[in-house]
């Protein structure tokens, strides 16, 4: 997948920052857009939405 720009707030800066990243699915099942923060370089998450199931045919 190719990265998208995200808007996270990163806990170490302390403030919202526009980040590069990727979606992932999470253990719970919820969507989530991965990525590094551009200034310290901590890992910022933001949660996106429940996950759609996989085809339960």
């Amino acid at each position: 997948m190719a990265e998208t720009t995200y808007n996270g707030y990163c806990v170490k800066c302390k403030e919202k920052r526009d980040f590069q990243g990727n979606v992932e699915v999470s253990k719970t099942g919820m969507n989530m857009a991965k990525g590094k923060c551009p200034v310290c370089g901590t890992t910022m998450n933001r949660i996106l939405g429940k996950a759609k199931p996989a085809d339960a045919s």
